[in-house]
């Protein structure tokens, strides 16, 4: 069974707490690789995901009162607490996901909730674009709804009906918005989407899947051609959404949501996605520019959000999609090239380690490369022959090390083939 050892130390560590082996129920949470959708979920557009082989494992008991206690298997750090709608954010560590896993539930599913003993081990790198904070927020939510069997709850029943909008749900317990009759909190403090928890649910191995947004849709999935596989080059710049780079992260959802604003403003229709919006007409697009470029207080950075996410999401994306979709692993390189352009100059969300990993990959002859997730650190990935992979991890290692001697020891390169969703084992 994959992950062996990381389930080894999580039980291990569970029966420690006065578990019997009987009780413990385990479930595996993978990582995600975008492969294309910089920052487009939350605007309703798309993204082509894929889930990774790495991930959390979560081995859990349920308890007979309230009472929540988590320990981090490897690093030993440990939360304790009961579970209640007054439960407050804990800014800057990964407590943060548990507490407002719980709170959350509390608010929607209002009633007695039963607790648990929960251990988690990962083999993600932390902070590094491959959603760690969003395969928390799933497991946490995953051990409590199942300890509670929320699925039987009138509420989840209402709102909750299949993969995706439970996707949808949990990407609104991390942003703090409602979902149908679910209402919102304070969430995690990140103005996100669905993107990550639909890679961590609904994706198959094997399969790049795309998916639109606002809400969550699927709308086509392709199998990675045979003898390719993912580099993965981790910068060791951390990328942590629940730390500084919050308020960068959310300055690029905030930019899409001024712009649908002055949308509304000056068309006075009411979409709900800047997808919608640019949908709603032939000449929404050039509406929609004009209407920033007059209304807009800081008109350069909102054309530029603009032209960003109608190229990712309209145009590169469903071309990428066709590439992979007739096998042509070959034609999407200067498409990902363009998407890679397109969030150093208009997103803003690069920094000179990632931009060079990817110029270091394309160099070294990956078909394609990208930096993925938030942005402002974390890592790229590569699409290369898997009979080539590891002479390429190693070449792309050395001459990024190389070049950024201050983060070689925190560098990680390795390399991933499309994983399974979730898991209960």
């Amino acid at each position: 069974m994959p992950h062996d050892a990381l389930f080894e130390a999580a039980t291990a560590a569970l029966e420690s707490l006065g578990a019997a082996p009987s009780d413990v129920r385990r479930i595996f949470v993978p990582g995600r690789l975008e492969v294309l959708g910089k920052h487009t979920d939350y605007g309703g557009g798309r993204s082509l995901l894929c889930a990774a082989e790495r991930g959390i494992v979560f081995a859990a008991r349920p308890r007979a009162d309230d009472r929540v206690r988590i320990v981090d298997a490897v690093s030993k750090e440990n939360l304790d607490f009961t579970i209640g709608p007054a439960l407050r954010r804990a800014k800057g560590n990964w407590a943060n996901y548990p507490l407002t896993v719980a709170r959350r539930l509390a608010r929607n599913f209002p009633g007695p909730l039963i607790g648990a003993d929960i251990v988690f081990a990962s083999d993600l790198p932390p902070a590094a674009g491959m959603s760690s904070s969003s395969a928390l927020v799933v497991g946490f939510f995953t051990v409590l709804a199942d300890t509670n069997q929320l699925e039987r709850r009138h509420e989840y029943l209402e709102n909750i009906r299949a993969p995706e909008e439970l996707a949808g749900y949990l990407g609104a317990v991390e942003n703090g918005r409602t979902f149908g009759s679910l209402r919102g909190d304070a969430g995690v403090g990140t103005a996100g989407g669905s993107e990550d928890h639909t890679a961590i649910l609904c994706c198959r191995a094997g399969a790049v899947s795309q998916y639109a947004f606002c809400p969550v849709r699927h709308e086509r999935t392709m199998q990675l051609p045979a003898g390719w596989a993912f580099a993965i080059g981790v910068s060791g710049v951390v990328a942590d959404k629940n730390g500084p780079a919050q308020d960068a992260y959310n300055r690029a959802a905030q930019e899409a949501d001024t712009i649908l604003k002055a949308w509304r403003a000056a068309s006075g229709r009411t979409d709900l996605s800047l997808a919608d919006a640019l949908a709603s007409a032939p000449d929404a697009l050039e509406r929609m520019r004009e209407i920033v470029r007059t209304a807009a207080t800081e008109p350069e950075a909102l054309l530029g959000r603009l032209e960003q996410f109608v190229a990712e999401s309209v145009e590169i994306i469903p071309e990428v999609g066709n590439c992979l979709a007739r096998g042509d692993v070959e034609g999407i390189g200067l498409l990902v090239d363009r998407s890679q352009l397109g969030a150093e100059r208009w997103l803003g969300n690069q920094v000179i380690e990632t931009v060079a990993l990817a110029r270091s990959a394309r160099k070294l002859g990956a078909a394609a490369a990208s930096a993925f997730g938030a942005g402002f650190g974390g890592a790229v990935w590569a699409l290369v022959r898997t009979a080539e992979a590891g002479d390429f991890l190693e070449r792309w290692g050395h001459e990024y090390r190389a070049a950024f001697p201050d983060r070689a020891t925190k560098a990680q390169f390795f390399f991933t083939f499309p994983g399974s969703g979730m898991q209960r084992l």
